[in-house]
């Protein structure tokens, strides 16, 4: 049984696992924003009421993204271990946490801003047509600047999901908070690490809340 002084736990223990948890969440939230704003675009375009209607493209992207997005986290993250192997070179570590993430979180952010997207009035749309720009024009000189105080509105639940799958890549060698809680609060019978921990998790998930309304109510 590991015994730590204060300074010691936090030294030690507490802040290579905040470390690790930022470094999983800053990363995480920008490949899925990336690959999700794309799949996001992607959707919203080809949307039977979309700019440029396509069944079969909406159809099939949309069902690959709710087959992602219905599979737990720690269940996905197992199974393309394989394929986390091949592209990063480790299953475990905080680059592993990243890419697994990433595999769980897109599907969410892309739904996340398809619904931000669809939140912009039809007839800015229409009026953009009738001016004569293309659809690329309409996308991101419409589309996108109408929906930002949406996206930062569903970016900002992202983020506070996207940290819960930090702390749940913990428990599968990743690291960072959640591994801090599993290791040496819970299996060490340390109620001080692992109830410490959790009040961490949640003064950050209000920390993203906070920054995330008070950024949305500046661009709003």
């Amino acid at each position: 049984m590991y015994q730590y002084d204060f300074w010691d736990l936090v030294v030690r223990i507490i802040l290579p696992g905040l470390r690790d948890t930022a470094i999983m969440l800053v990363g995480s939230t920008i490949t899925c924003g990336i690959v999700g704003f794309a799949v996001a675009l992607v959707l919203v375009t080809t949307d039977p009421r979309g700019l440029r209607p396509n069944r079969l493209v909406y159809e099939v992207t949309s069902t690959i993204v709710s087959l992602l997005w219905s599979l737990p986290f720690i269940i996905l993250a197992i199974s393309i271990i394989p394929l986390t192997r091949l592209v990063v070179g480790t299953s475990i570590g905080v680059w592993a946490a990243i890419f697994a993430i990433t595999f769980a979180g897109s599907p969410f952010i892309a739904r996340l801003l398809e619904t931000a997207f669809k939140e912009v009035n039809p007839s800015l749309i229409e009026a953009a047509r009738s001016l004569g720009a293309s659809d690329a024009q309409i996308t991101f000189r419409v589309i996108v600047p109408e929906s930002v105080p949406a996206i930062i509105s569903q970016m900002t639940l992202g983020v506070i999901t996207l940290l819960g799958f930090t702390a749940v890549a913990g428990t599968i060698g990743a690291g960072g908070l959640g591994a801090v809680a599993l290791t040496y609060g819970y299996q060490n019978f340390n109620d001080q690490i692992m109830y410490g921990t959790a009040g961490l998790l949640v003064l950050i998930v209000v920390l993203v809340q906070l920054a995330g309304n008070a950024f949305y109510r500046k661009v709003k």
